[in-house]
């Protein structure tokens, strides 16, 4: 394991602002993970460890040791005639680790194509798209545990899923390191098309055409229609959660706003942050090399040159403009560091 000084981040952040590490390790293995980790509590230095880095905004640099986690690896662990039980290393990138299962028939994973991370970064916020969650298909998983250096492994029940969250959000933030992920898929399809945006795109297909290969490609096309690739467009896709709201706030909004689509569930009405921040006029808003996508209104983006704290500067603008037309504040999904 090889340990770097003043390592540049802009290519391990997909919103590709400028930062540095004072201190860079990427690690290939249990032991060398182990290691890294000694090596931060030795020094007492701070440490941060990173997948792709699509969940992340650098408004700095980082003044500790950042870890890029490199595990890889995919096999089968366990088959019968119905199922199949897949375990991925925590740094396979999440999309191709669906294409892998996908082309060998190993269903039920389609619908969360393309999204971006890693397989290790997929449970801590429970991934989730058109009508499915990492959640549905999570067997288990391995991780390490930073204060002693063991390995546990957690049950689905115990990762403690909900909504875009997960115990490792919680009470286990910062605790654990996840290293591999292991999944129950199936062997024949059982198709998720509850989604009205998937169900609607994939509504000329010739029935015995619907594979789940085909759900994928319409997922990819979809996503690709709406979110722009980061590689073309510095971006970490949705910024902000969709807000809660109680039954009673989401009635007394939905009379000033006849419009306002909510979607109800066990905590109250989800409402779309998109749409919000639609009607408060910041769709397609550029300043210098900020903005908010002209095609997805959750999407913030740099264009070219912007800094993490000029993108920062424009998400606080965003959420007190929302708070002071709705009465809501939004939460940033991205992790800001």
């Amino acid at each position: 394991m090889l340990i770097r000084e003043q390592a540049q981040l802009r290519h391990l952040n997909t919103f590709h602002v400028p930062a540095q590490a004072r201190w860079f390790a990427a690690v290939t293995s249990a032991a060398e993970l182990q290691d890294a980790l000694a090596w931060a509590r030795d020094r007492q230095q701070s440490f941060m460890l990173i997948g792709q880095g699509s969940n992340i905004l650098f408004k700095q640099d980082y003044p500790g040791l950042i870890i890029e986690l490199q595990l890889r690896g995919i096999s089968v662990v366990a088959e019968t005639d119905a199922a199949v039980d897949v375990e991925a290393m925590g740094g396979e990138v999440w999309h191709e680790f669906v294409q892998w299962c996908l082309a060998r028939g190993y269903c039920g994973l389609e619908n969360l194509s393309l999204i971006p991370g890693t397989v290790g970064a997929a449970p801590v916020q429970n991934i989730g798209a058109y009508g499915a969650e990492v959640k549905d298909t999570l067997l288990s998983l391995e991780a390490l545990e930073i204060a002693s250096g063991t390995f546990r492994r957690f049950s689905n029940a115990e990762c403690t899923f909900a909504y875009r969250n997960s115990v490792f959000k919680q009470k286990l933030q910062g605790q654990y390191v996840i290293c591999s992920v292991r999944f129950r898929l199936h062997k024949q399809p059982r198709l998720n098309l509850d989604y009205p945006a998937l169900r609607e795109a994939l509504a000329g297909v010739d029935p015995s055409q619907l594979t789940p290969q085909a759900v994928s490609d319409a997922v990819c096309a979809i996503r690709r229609s709406k979110l722009p690739d980061h590689q073309r467009l510095g971006n970490a896709g949705s910024f902000f959660w969709n807000p809660h709201l109680s039954r009673e706030q989401f009635d007394n909004l939905k009379r000033q706003w006849p419009t306002l689509p909510g979607y109800p569930d066990a905590n109250g009405v989800k409402v779309p942050a998109a749409w919000l921040i639609e009607q408060a006029g910041w769709k397609g808003y550029r300043e210098g090399d900020v903005g908010v996508h002209s095609e997805h209104a959750l999407v913030l983006v740099n264009h070219g040159d912007a800094t993490g704290a000029e993108l920062v500067a424009l998400s606080v603008k965003i959420q007190d403009s929302i708070q002071q037309r709705f009465g809501i504040r939004l939460e940033p999904e991205v992790r800001i560091v």
